[in-house]
């Protein structure tokens, strides 16, 4: 049985009032959907009860979601939503997306150096990815973090699919700029986002 069938199957059972479907479908999305919360809210309380708010609407509405598609890019678009909605009422706008650096600068941690020289790549590139605009950071995080396809990115953030290629394609130039600029960047570091 595919995901998506066990997701179905899932849904399935939380409409018939199994809340133990709910929580098998908690266990398994609830670190990907804390750390998506964390990355736009900077506060793990907020996170928390966003991770809770999607989770409620997801029982809530499971009756209207089509067994046959992925849940994931669904419960996404809630948490995304419910975290804008709380960025917003707060007036603060800020991504960090340290989770980003490690897929960026993979690798073996086998010597004291190594470690080090992994530690100032890291720094180097969270500045710039701080510096980047909040519309080109959430696009650069679901698409390379989470690892959703275009289209999947366009569904969460409700925008249309050439609109996430542009942002992708800006935001992917202005990290490479800023890298290029940095004078700690390690030879290539730059050229590794295409």
């Amino acid at each position: 049985m595919s995901l998506r069938n066990q997701d179905g199957e899932l849904i399935f059972r939380i409409c018939q009032g199994d809340m133990q479907a709910l929580g098998v479908l908690y266990e398994k999305y609830k670190t990907q959907m804390f750390r998506t919360a964390l990355a736009i809210t900077r506060d793990p309380g907020a996170a928390e009860d966003i991770l809770q708010e999607g989770f409620l609407r997801l029982y809530a509405n499971a009756t209207r979601l089509d067994e046959k598609r992925s849940l994931a890019p669904w419960l996404y678009r809630v948490i995304v939503n419910l975290s804008y909605n709380w960025v917003t009422r707060r007036g603060r706008w800020m991504v960090p997306l340290e989770h980003a650096i490690e897929r960026l600068r993979s690798g073996p941690k086998s010597s004291p150096e190594k470690v080090m020289e992994q530690s100032e790549v890291q720094q180097v590139v969270q500045e710039a990815l701080d510096s980047l605009s909040f519309k080109h950071r959430v696009v650069l995080m679901l698409f390379y973090l989470n690892e959703f396809s275009l289209k999947e990115v366009a569904y969460i953030l409700d925008l249309p699919e050439g609109t996430v290629k542009s942002r992708l394609y800006y935001g992917r130039k202005r990290l490479r700029a800023c890298l290029r600029k940095d004078s700690r960047v390690l030879g290539g570091m730059a050229y590794e986002l295409s």
